[in-house]
């Protein structure tokens, strides 16, 4: 039996705060609900709505949009399989960009595109207020430097209006993320990191000391999959599919990281969420460390 068939209880992972919110380290990331290239709609409506259920039904009560996904279709498909939602339910949304008909992804940092990006989140997710709003700062390329100071302060305004709950940032580096702590908390930090890309080592361990959460985003390599011998090997060895070992991977490299791993698929969801239940050795965690190194391929 696999570890996939067996009972999963996500909370064997733990929880940690995002700001005044804990939540279990086991998440969910909705950007694979939308259409292919994370535009337009889902193939099978019904289909993405049960992988919503089906996650909170597992116990999932932290989840990952944004309605430049689609665009807005994600938070829509949240609205109508989990509205009104639980009290213990913690929706994570982003502003920061917006889509192209062709369907690339355009900054949208001004001012102007910060306040309507929070305002379609509103709308599209029907709350009053937004649980966590992620600053997205760099692109495609990963964090570029600059400052953050009008974009941070605008969506800082916003929360003391009441639209926003929690601040936190996508994509940036720690001089940002320094800047931003200046002018309001920041509870969470989402930037690219899995078991191949290691380049937040130093700023994994910035933010655990800080109390701060970091949720890597594409935790499974994203629309590359992470591809190892050892991964492969390790898997074969501990009755586990290679995905579940890069995510156990990921809860074992700090207690601070939270998960968001994605799929439109109720079946890779509940294999993904039985990462909760591996336990890795600190000899397999040594091996996995060095696919990092240099041996993924």
């Amino acid at each position: 039996m696999t570890n996939a068939a067996k009972t999963i209880d996500i909370a064997a992972a733990g929880t940690f705060a995002i700001g005044n919110r804990t939540v279990k380290r086991m998440g969910y990331g909705a950007m694979q609900l939308a259409g292919p290239h994370v535009f337009g709609p889902p193939k099978d409506r019904d289909a993405a709505l049960s992988v919503l259920r089906e996650a909170l039904a597992s116990g999932v009560d932290h989840i990952d949009t944004s309605d430049f996904y689609g665009p807005h279709v994600t938070n829509q498909l949240i609205r109508e399989a989990l509205h009104p939602y639980p009290k213990n339910l913690t929706i994570v949304t982003k502003v920061g960009a917006v889509r192209g008909a062709d369907a690339s992804w355009l900054p949208a940092l001004t001012p102007a595109d910060l306040t309507r990006g929070v305002h379609d989140n509103l709308r599209n997710l029907a709350v009053d207020a937004l649980d966590v709003v992620n600053l997205r700062v760099g692109g495609l390329a990963g964090p570029a430097d600059g400052s953050i100071e009008e974009q941070f302060t605008t969506l800082a305004d916003l929360q003391r209006k009441g639209l926003i709950r929690q601040l936190g940032l996508s994509n940036v580096t720690s001089g940002q993320i320094k800047q931003a702590r200046k002018i309001a908390p920041v509870v969470c930090v989402q930037n690219l990191y899995n078991l191949a890309h290691r380049a937040d080592d130093a700023l994994i361990e910035e933010l655990a000391a800080a109390g701060t959460a970091y949720v890597p985003f594409f935790p499974l390599g994203g629309f590359t999959p992470l591809q190892s011998s050892t991964l492969s090997d390790v898997a074969a060895r501990l009755g586990a599919s290679p995905m579940q070992v890069a995510l156990a991977w990921l809860l074992h490299r700090s207690p601070n990281i939270l998960l968001i791993p994605g799929t439109s698929s109720v079946g890779h969801l509940r294999e993904n969420l039985g990462a909760a239940n591996l336990v890795l050795s600190d000899a397999i965690v040594a091996e996995l460390d060095a696919v990092g190194r240099g041996s993924v391929r």
